[in-house]
This record gives structure tokens, sequence and C-alpha cells, in this order.
């Protein structure tokens, strides 16, 4: 909801409904047991990967009222293996206690799992062991550890060529050097440990480790790009199954984030991300079709949660690639159909909420005292919002400015939490005219108004009901009214 949401950290809200690659050929049904210790009981969940960010589907099993000693266990159906899991435990130390979560994520392929489990040390080697001979995790398990030791002093160097101010010196020569040599070693490592584990899930993984070349010379700015070009080297596109894992997030994350570090201005921003997804989508379109669309729909849920509507627009020849998977082709058509429809001089769609008095407020049918009616969509919880609506209840008050606009402000706080900041927020805003659809950011009237973040606006004439303008902010608001 919150404009800017640490710049993409990202990038996105978190629902998906994910159409995922067909199992692996060889994938058959396994078993999950999980052995409870040193608790009195627990709740006990195994949940799929869902394919975007850290999301995961509903439960594939929940098993509750476990005790001390005892086992859950849980079914796998082929179809969500080979993959990655979240195991969660809502767990009671004692039978007093309120149950407190306790999480792990475990890979799934061709091994039934037993895992014995302390609840409060669930990551722990030494408390929370695999049974004899389990290989995935303890693989994966083993390889972090290798993998963190090699490369720190390879991101070393890499940090000190990235921001050296000297590159034509002597010093800078030798650190290329010795960077150049590490790197070709780790990378040859990476591709040894795969070769050597090629029959694992996890090996498939390794990957996304993978260090691209780079050329050193030019400046900073010049460094970064010539990271960012090279960025997707090493990385095989054309593998469905990398989407089941939250490696891939955690690699598109970075890759964003190069991107945020030239931002200057919320424009600036704007551009460089739609860049970094046509870049992404593109190199994606050459890969297997479920990593296309999953890369689509992950740039749609950045977009739309920073409201970016040059990046939506970006998508929309992805979308309408028949090789795109995209689970998200709907919501995308929707949105920018909703775009090209609300400009200035278009009809604004009508809608019917019951507002904050209990009363049935018919948009199109109500008259104001003003020529205009500003409808504002914002959040209570949402910092920019909060600062438009300062700004603009000031300047709401000032002089005759009340005889130009009347208000309409829908509320999209959508937790119970956040429904009781609104409620004392709008008694600090008598005179406008107060709505709170159910569904928040996903309603109907947030859908018709293609709502992709708050707070916005749109300026209405009130007679015609038509679109005058759709400003940014207070002072383009201003202007328009002129």
């Amino acid at each position: 909801m919150k404009l800017g949401t640490v710049l993409f950290l990202f990038f996105f809200a978190y629902v998906s409904v994910f159409v995922g690659p067909a199992q692996a050929q060889d994938a058959v049904e396994r078993t999950i047991r999980v052995h409870l210790q040193e608790v009195f009981d627990a709740k006990v969940s195994v949940i799929p990967f869902n394919g975007l960010k850290a999301v995961y589907a509903n439960p594939i099993g929940e098993v509750s009222g476990v005790k001390n000693g005892e086992t859950a266990t849980f079914k796998i159906p082929a179809e969500y293996l080979p993959g990655e899991f979240l195991l969660r435990l809502d767990y009671r130390a004692k039978e007093t206690d309120a149950p407190y979560p306790a999480e792990r994520n475990i890979f799934i392929n061709k091994q039934d799992i037993e895992l014995t489990v302390n609840p409060p040390y669930i990551n722990n080697s030494d408390k929370t062991k695999f049974g004899a001979g389990e290989k995935e995790n303890t693989i994966y398990s083993d390889f972090i550890k290798e993998n963190s030791a090699k490369r720190m002093p390879i991101e070393l160097l890499r940090q000190v060529l990235l921001s050296y101010d000297r590159p034509r010196s002597d010093f800078y020569g030798q650190a290329i050097k010795e960077f150049e040599q590490r790197r070709a070693e780790y990378n040859q490592w990476l591709g040894e440990q795969a070769k050597k584990y090629h029959d694992l899930y996890v090996a498939r993984l390794f990957q996304f480790q993978h260090i691209p070349a780079t050329a050193w010379s030019g400046s900073e700015k010049e460094r970064l790009n010539q990271i960012l070009k090279n960025y997707f080297d090493g990385i095989d596109l054309s593998d469905p199954l990398i989407i089941r894992s939250r490696e891939l997030s955690k690699f598109m994350d970075d890759y964003i984030r190069l991107y945020a570090m030239q931002a200057t201005t919320k424009e600036s921003r704007d551009a460089l991300f739609t860049q970094a997804g046509r870049i992404a989508c593109e190199k994606a379109s050459k890969g297997h079709p479920s990593v296309y669309g999953w890369m689509a729909d992950y740039f749609y849920i950045g977009y739309e949660s920073l409201g970016i509507k040059q990046g939506m627009a970006m998508l929309e020849e992805h979308i309408n690639n028949p090789n795109c998977l995209t689970s998200k082709k709907q919501q995308i058509t929707k949105r920018l159909a909703g775009i090209q429809k609300l400009v200035p001089g278009a009809l604004a769609p009508d809608f019917v909420i019951e507002d904050n008095e209990g009363n049935n407020f018919e948009f199109h049918k109500w008259r104001g005292k003003a020529p205009h009616k500003l409808l504002l969509f914002w959040s209570a919880d949402c910092t920019s919002c909060q600062e438009l609506v300062s700004g603009l209840t000031q300047w709401y008050n000032e002089g005759i400015n009340k005889k130009k606009l009347d208000i309409v402000a829908v509320g999209l706080d959508e937790t119970e939490a956040q429904a009781k900041r609104w409620e004392a927020a709008i008694a600090d805003l008598p005179g406008w005219k107060h709505l709170y659809p159910q569904g928040g950011v996903n309603s109907a009237v947030a859908r018709d108004y293609a709502i992709l973040s708050t707070p916005a606006m749109f300026l209405i004439d009130s007679k015609s009901n038509k679109i005058v303008s759709v400003p940014d902010d207070l002072e383009q608001l201003i202007k328009d009214l002129k």
C-alpha cells in the first residue's frame, strides 16, 4: 500500500497463484515424518513454495496436537516434487503457553524425509536433525557453509574494485588480476559441485552463486552497468524447476537493488525499474515458458506495488506472447485496460459504497456544492498518503478553496489494525465524504480505477462525471483547478 515500499524489497506485494511446470518425470509421492522433541505440543504444517518471493501456497497438510515424542506424518504429492517447502511448527513449550511459530525451509526430491525437531532450535543442526543418509538438505547446508567461506574474499575484492577511484594505478591492476583469478577458480568450483551432485534438486540452485565477468575499466557507474549487462550469465533460464525455490527470487531482488542504487528521483526509479524488467523479461523469453511467465509475474507484482504504469505497459508485449505462461495475465490486462480508459475527458467509473455514516453513497448521483469533486484513494497506514492528506487539508481549509472542490476519500486499509487507524484519522477530516470498501486495494472500486498504489487522485467534473485530470501530487491538483 505504501508508495515506494522499501524499493522493491521488494518489489512485491504478496499474493500469487502460480501456474508451474509439469512435475519431474521420475517424481513419485514422498513421505515426511516430523518427530517432535522437548516441547509440550505443536501444530505441524508443510507448505509448498509458491513460485514468487517468499510466498507459499496453502499447506499440503496440517497435524494439530502433536505431543512431545510423537510424530506428524505427511504425504507429499508427486506434482509438488522436486521443490522447496516451508516446515512450520506452532508450538507450546508448556501447556499454559500461547502457540509460538518456528519455521524451516526444506527440500524434498527423491527421498522420504525423517526429521527430529526441537522447535525452538529448528534451524540448529545440533538440535534438529535429518535422518541418516538424507541428501538434499544435508548437501545444501554443507554447500552454503563452504560457499560462504570461498565467496567472502572475492566479494571484498569486488567492492574495492567497484569503489576505487584510481583505476589506472598499479594497485588497481593487481587487484583486477587477483579478482579474476579467484572468480575463475570459484566458478569452476561451482560447476564441479553442480556436476558432482547433479542427481539432487539443490544442485541446480548452485548456479545462482555464479560470478559473471566484469570489465573494470571506466567510471564507477560504468562498472556497475557492466555488472548488470552480464548479470544473467551462468543462469539456465531453460530449467523450469528453478522457480520452485526461493533462490530465483533472491537472485532477482539483488538485480533490482543494483538498479535502485542508481535512482535519484521517483521518475528515475520508475524508468530504471522498467528498464530492468524489459531486459529480464527479454532474457527469460528465450528460456522455458514457465520461467518466462514467472518473470512477467515478478515484475507485475513490483510495478503494481509501486504504481509504475510505464512498467505495466512494458509487460503488455510479454503477456501477449503465447510462450509466456504467466498466472497474472488477467490481472495485468485489466490493469492496463483501466489505465488506458482513465484519461481526461473519459467518464469516471460509477460505484455505490456505504459511507462512514451507514448510507449508500452513489458516486455519479452525488452532487456536492463545488464544480469539481476529488476522488482520493488513500491509506491511513501509508506515509505518502499522510503527507498528501496533511497538505490537502491545509489547502482545503484556506480561503475559498472549499468552494472549488468536494473531496471523496476512499480508504483502502485492509487489516483490522489499519481500519482502526483509518477511523481515527477521518475524525480529523470533517467535510469530506469517507468511504471504506470491502477488500481494500483488491476491491471493485480500486480495480475499476486501476489503483496500483496509494495515494491516487482523480479530479472529476461534478455535473458530467468526466475526468478532468489525474494529478500526481497536490501541486499538480492546484494547477489543474486553475
